[in-house]
């Protein structure tokens, strides 16, 4: 048997930054990675998380029981996914580098590292006015400053001017405004939280809090990687994928899929 595999891109990329990590996990593991609502492919589609949830639920409702793998902003679906949803269609969860709320606010110091409340808000506004400039910032904060990415600074520079920022905004917006860490608490299926040690963006405690939340969650921090581990350590990261299949016995017989 393989083990299906849904993996959902970060805001600004597409499903394709996943072809390399996909072809990396071998013949074991049959892997997905559609464009999200706004992205590549659906830049017509409805604009917003639970937009990018219902296009989950439609793949999960075709797979066996899938692994579901989300990274920045695909995290945010995948938690929006399972809000509505639950998680009784999936076999296992993984998060890449994201905060469950990304503002700060009393109590909660573990959204985007560095920046008010005011800041990350300010935010929207500058999308549209200053698209090249941000889709510069954009590349340059995805990886640690020493890494060589399969998926290079250039390459992600090309993608993000390629999108149009206008159909962007309205998904930064749902995503500024997120609050997933009720619907974390209520996960109670083995998940996998991918923390990149260097991250610009996210602290190494937010993973720890959502493995602390989380019933069945544990951490795999990434030494050499920022923002992005599955493109700055692949090898590291698809191990990461392969002990967390074995741990939890997630390829046993009982999740075969009914021959036809």
């Amino acid at each position: 048997m393989t083990i299906p595999v849904l993996f959902l891109h970060g805001w600004t990329m597409r499903g394709a930054v996943f072809e390399d990590v996909a072809e990396r996990l071998g013949a074991d593991f049959t892997c997905y990675a559609p464009d999200l609502p706004g992205h590549g492919e659906r830049v017509d589609d409805t604009l917003s998380l639970d937009a990018c949830a219902a296009l989950v639920d439609r793949w999960v409702s075709r797979l066996d029981r899938p692994i579901l793998a989300g990274w920045s902003m695909g995290a945010g679906a995948a938690w929006r996914y399972i809000e509505h949803h639950g998680t009784a269609a999936l076999r296992g969860l993984v998060t890449i580098d994201m905060s469950p709320r990304m503002l700060p606010a009393p109590g909660w110091d573990l959204g985007l590292l560095g920046q008010s409340a005011e800041a990350v808000l300010a935010t929207s506004g500058r999308i549209e006015p200053d698209w090249p400039r941000m889709a510069d910032s954009i590349s340059r904060s995805l990886y640690a400053r020493d890494s060589a990415p399969v998926f290079d600074r250039s390459a992600v520079r090309e993608m993000l001017l390629g999108q149009d920022p206008a159909v962007l905004r309205p998904l930064w917006d749902d995503l500024v405004a997120m609050d997933a860490r009720d619907t974390i608490a209520k996960i109670a299926l083995p998940y996998l939280v991918c923390s990149g040690a260097q991250s610009r963006l996210y602290s190494r405690e937010v993973a720890d809090w959502i493995a602390e939340t989380a019933e069945q969650a544990q951490v795999q921090s990434f030494a050499h990687s920022g923002h992005s581990p599955h493109l700055e350590e692949p090898d590291a990261f698809c191990d990461a994928i392969r002990r967390f299949v074995a741990a939890h016995r997630l390829a046993t017989p009982e999740f075969e899929p009914e021959k036809t």
